[in-house]
Formats: structure tokens, C-alpha cells, sequence
């Protein structure tokens, strides 16, 4: 191939990855019917069609190992899902929660856990219409623990490779096991946690003031029976996910394993299940990949990301954790992951794969358009009438994600100078 084709392709991969990434920062471009799946889809496409990559070299750019890790959670989300899970959760949180700021708490708590090991995107899209029926039940403004859930999500999906898509693409492309990446993160996504709490208590000082006690007259409907098999699968893949080493399993493997079970010992018909997964979210990871793998085939991505020259050290983890908080609130989290991803892949060593998961994660907490969760929360409660504005979320979530993201360097930095990091 002469030098003006290359070239060619080179500008062309550009002009294409410049106008997909558009497409992604602006949910809606003027008069063209576009959104992120299919911006993302558009532009995959476009790389193939104008050469930048051949189809088999577009499907071989695909990372089968998160599409598969994704797919398998949610079908194990699904079916929990169906069968009550979330109202049972609902119910134990209620009935625990006699004052506002034990509400907070557990709402903080029950939200974060949960994020870390059912994928966060899908917990709050769950709990957001049960935590709203909740609050109107008491008699409660739902906007402080809205905002709660949001943040806590976030936080709380820092923890382990399974709580959100960007931890799934950093944990399949780091190699680094699930029970190292929860020992090394967990710390993080707990005093996330702990911030949100006494954040969200603050900034809504006069809601917390009052004293009554909490009481909801919803009555939620489950059966314990119907979920006693969902429930027991999604134990062994969290177990399955600890115990990879030992047998043999990869994570995605052991995602798909406890999808295929629960559906074939479930209560919930197993095409129900399958409706729910979310496959426009597959489609969007997937034409990210090539879209990525196209520019970094050209050497476009090398150039625009070589110049911080990030390396295993404090310099690269400040490098990280300012780039995960600026991009963040321009392409989100999952697109940032993508994109970091090839330039991580040169740099040895397991601190900037962690300094990324934590940092991109916490850094959607920033404002209503840095993670998914946020819109996801956002989108649900104005269909219920209750809106969330940019600046109300902004005043609680920036101090939020410059403190977390502060306590993130530090706490990885403490690990990094004990020696716990591998380098």
C-alpha cells in the first residue's frame, strides 16, 4: 500500500472516530435521529465500509470476554429481577429504616453493595421507581436519596469487576482476578460510600433535621419460594467468580455458566428472561471496540495518547485519575474505558488499570452526564414526575468526586508505596 493510501485511511479513521465520539458527547445531533448505540454502531460500520478495517478484522476487534461477562450478568439480573428480588430488598430496607438518616444509610449501603456485584446500570434502573414509591409512601422528598442512590452506586461499583461495564473492559484487558481487584478497590468504594453518606446529610441539612419516624404503607409483593433458585445461582457466581483460579473458570465463563442455570431451574420463563437483556448495550460495547481498534490500527491513537506519557508511578496515577475526571463528563465512562484501554496495554504493572477503574467510575459522579447510572436514575424519576436539575445534582456530585477521587489516589498510592501493587 503507497504512502498517500495509508495515509488516506489515516484521516479518513479520524475524520470517522471524530464524528462517533461527537455522536456519543451529543446525545442528539441537530436533525439527525442520533444516539450513542447508534453512533457507535454508525461508525463501526463506517470503518469498514471505507476500508479502515476488513469485516474479519472489525469482528476479531470485538472483546468477546466482557460481551460475554455482560451478557451472563445480565441474565442472572433478569431473572432476579422477575422474581421479586428487588421488592424483597425494598421490603428489608423499609422496615430497617425508622428515621430518615437510617434511611440514607441504608439506602447508601443497600445500593452500593449491590452495584458491586449486579452491575450498577442495572440496580438503580430496579431500585429508582421502588425507591420513589417508597418516599411518597412516607411522605418523603425522593431527591436526597435519588441522589444518594446515584452516587452510591457509582461508588459502590469501584469495588469489584462485575459493578459496572467500565470495570468489566478494564478487569478482562488487565487480567487481574476478581478477589485482587475487590482487596485493592474495596477500600476505595467504601469511603465513597461513607462521603455520600455524610455529603448528602449535609447538603440536605434541613431534610434529616426533622425526627419522625419513617413509615410506608406499600405493600411489596415477592415470594421467598419463587426466589430461593435465582437467589442460590447468583450465590455460586459470585463464589464461582472468588474461585476461578482454583477451577479453572474465567469470569465471563462463570457469568455465562450462572445465566444458563438460572434459566433452566428458574421459576421465570426463560424467553421472559431473554427479553430483558439489554442487547442494544452489546451492540453499543461491541461497535466501541472496533471503532477503537480502528484508529489504533492507523497509529491515530498512539499519537493522541503517548503524550502524557503515563507510567507506573504517582505521576501516571495524578495522570489517570485528571484525565478520568475531565473525559468523563464528555464521552462517560464506558467510552473513556475504550479509549484507555490500548495505551494501558504498554505499561506494566496493575496501578493504572485500578487508578482507571476507580477514577472513571467516580468521576461519573461529577454531573448528571458522566455515567450511565446518572441518567438512568434521572430519565426514570422525571417520568414519574420528579426532576433532578443539572445544577442540584452538580452542587452535591462535583465536591463529592473531587474528594473520592482524592481519597482514591491516596489510598492506591499507600498501596503502591507498601509494595501491594504489582508492578
Amino acid at each position: 500500500m503507497s504512502l498517500d493510501s495509508l495515509q488516506g485511511i489515516e484521516w479518513t479513521s479520524g475524520i470517522i472516530f471524530g464524528l462517533t465520539y461527537l455522536g456519543i458527547i451529543f446525545t442528539r445531533l441537530p436533525r439527525v435521529n442520533v444516539d450513542r448505540p447508534s453512533a457507535a454502531f454508525s461508525g463501526a460500520v463506517a470503518m469498514v465500509l471505507f476500508g479502515v478495517l476488513s469485516l474479519p478484522e472489525a469482528v476479531a476487534a470485538i472483546d468477546y470476554h466482557t460481551i460475554a461477562l455482560l451478557l451472563g450478568m445480565m441474565i442472572v439480573v433478569a431473572s432476579l429481577q422477575i422474581d421479586g428480588f428487588f421488592s424483597w430488598i425494598a421490603h428489608k430496607t423499609i422496615s430497617y429504616a425508622h428515621t430518615r438518616f437510617r434511611l440514607l444509610c441504608l439506602v447508601v449501603v443497600v445500593t452500593g453493595v449491590a452495584s458491586a456485584f449486579l452491575v450498577n446500570d442495572a440496580v438503580v434502573l430496579l431500585f429508582t421507581p421502588v425507591l420513589i414509591a417508597l418516599c411518597r409512601s412516607a411522605g418523603l422528598n425522593p431527591v436526597p436519596y435519588l441522589i444518594a442512590e446515584i452516587l452510591s452506586a457509582n461508588a459502590g461499583s469501584v469495588m469489584t469487576i462485575t459493578g459496572n461495564p467500565q470495570n468489566m473492559i478494564i478487569g478482562m484487558a488487565a487480567g487481574i482476578s476478581y478477589g485482587r481487584f475487590l482487596l485493592h478497590l474495596m477500600p476505595v468504594a467504601l469511603l465513597g460510600m461513607g462521603v455520600t453518606i455524610l455529603a448528602v446529610r449535609w447538603m440536605f441539612r434541613a431534610e434529616f433535621s426533622c425526627k419522625e419516624a419513617v413509615v410506608s404503607s406499600d405493600k411489596y409483593e415477592y415470594q421467598w419460594k419463587r426466589m430461593r433458585t435465582g437467589v442460590g445461582v447468583f450465590l455460586l457466581v459470585v463464589v464461582g467468580f472468588f474461585l476461578g483460579k482454583v477451577t479453572g473458570m474465567e469470569i465471563p465463563m462463570v457469568a455465562l455458566a450462572g445465566g444458563a442455570l438460572i434459566m433452566l431451574l428458574g421459576k421465570a420463563r426463560p424467553s421472559e428472561v431473554i427479553m430483558k437483556v439489554d442487547w442494544v448495550l452489546l451492540l453499543f460495547f461491541a461497535s466501541l471496540f472496533i471503532v477503537v481498534h480502528a484508529v489504533e490500527k492507523t497509529g491515530l491513537l498512539s499519537i493522541f495518547l503517548l503524550g502524557p506519557g503515563l507510567s507506573s508511578d504517582a505521576s501516571g496515577m495524578g495522570m489517570v485519575h485528571g484525565l478520568s475526571l475531565v473525559l468523563s463528563q464528555l464521552v462517560s465512562n464506558v467510552p473513556l474505558a475504550v479509549l484507555m484501554v490500548p495505551l494501558l496495554k504498554s505499561v506494566p504493572g496493575d496501578v493504572l488499570w485500578l487508578s482507571l477503574a476507580s477514577a472513571s467510575t467516580l468521576a461519573g459522579n461529577a454531573t448528571v452526564v458522566g455515567a450511565m447510572a446518572n441518567l438512568i436514575v434521572i430519565g426514570s424519576a422525571e417520568r414519574q414526575g420528579v426532576r433532578i436539575g443539572f445544577r442540584t445534582f452538580l452542587k452535591i456530585g462535583l465536591p463529592v468526586t473531587l474528594i473520592t477521587l482524592a481519597l482514591s489516589f491516596i489510598v492506591l498510592y499507600l498501596q503502591l508505596s507498601a509494595g501491594l501493587l504489582r508492578l
